[in-house]
């Protein structure tokens, strides 16, 4: 899917959002993507369990990352939406890349980590993708992403804003698009498969909706 539509609302919003709400609202509607700017914009405002520190997504990634993706290639805005160009794989194909390019391309498929989160006891919102479910069609197995989507009809996002999360006692998943606080112990562990690389894990001990 389009992968320009991916980085002007996910990062772009993430660190402008609390600038200008109005403005990154209407960003977010343009691509579908009204989840997330709820998720940030209120995400102060929600009750939080004292025990887990409340994080933001970004705070996940070195902020050369973060900078890389503020600053995308200027070709960028001539390619098509849909097109065969429109891809990482097609940006990653191109040769004599600028060295902006280069570190917009890395920071895409970045699994650079921030060491400090190890172990730490976190509650971030965000959506499931699931992977495995048992017999009674629980998800037992998912990765945690900032957007509704991701995955799925959109790309994946970096793997350094992608955890995956083991959960025996099963998620009762009925929709894709209902939100959830997560809380739970971080671990730095690279885990990859068909659906996308995620560069963090969690060990859940708690969910629960996301009430906007």
């Amino acid at each position: 899917m389009v992968f320009k539509s991916f980085i002007s609302t996910n990062y772009n919003l993430s660190v402008v959002l609390k600038l200008n709400t109005n403005i990154a609202a209407r960003r977010c509607y343009r691509y579908g993507m009204m989840s997330l700017l709820l998720l940030i914009s209120t995400f102060t405002q929600a009750a939080s369990n004292p025990t887990y520190e409340e994080v933001e997504w970004v705070a996940l990634m070195p902020e050369s990352d973060l900078e890389a993706l503020l600053d995308p290639p200027e070709f960028l805005g001539e390619i098509k939406d849909g097109s065969e160009q429109d891809s990482v794989a097609a940006l990653s194909d191109m040769e004599g890349k600028s060295e902006n390019a280069q570190r917009f391309q890395q920071a895409l498929t970045s699994t650079r980590v921030i060491e400090d989160f190890n172990q730490r006891k976190v509650r971030i919102p965000g959506f499931i993708v699931p992977l495995n479910a048992n017999d009674d069609q629980q998800v037992v197995e998912f990765f945690i992403v900032p957007y509704f989507g991701a995955c799925l009809h959109m790309p994946p996002p970096p793997p350094n804003q992608m955890i995956h999360v083991t959960f025996e006692d099963g998620v009762d998943l009925e929709r894709l698009d209902v939100a959830f606080w997560f809380e739970g112990t971080i671990n730095i562990e690279t885990t990859s498969n068909e659906t996308g690389i995620a560069a963090y894990a969690m060990s859940l001990d708690n969910l629960e909706v996301y009430d906007f």
